[in-house]
């Protein structure tokens, strides 16, 4: 499994272009109420352990997964 880092530009473009990923927010449950990007599904970071293993069953497939920066 490889973990790489992409960035904002990077990310709109594989979207744009249709790829094939599950994007996922790991964002507090009511910023992604408030406002997240298409398409993107909600694991909030208290939740990663209980919630990634439904949501993420396929362990093959492609996840993007964003969040804010540290402060």
């Amino acid at each position: 499994m490889a973990i790489k880092t992409i960035d904002r530009e990077t990310l709109k473009e594989a979207i744009d272009r249709g790829e094939d990923f599950t994007l996922v927010e790991t964002l507090a449950k009511t910023t992604y109420e408030h406002a997240h990007l298409p398409g993107a599904i909600n694991i909030p970071p208290d939740k990663l352990r209980e919630l990634a293993p439904e949501r993420l069953p396929d362990k093959d497939e492609r996840v993007i997964v964003y969040c804010s920066k540290p402060s």
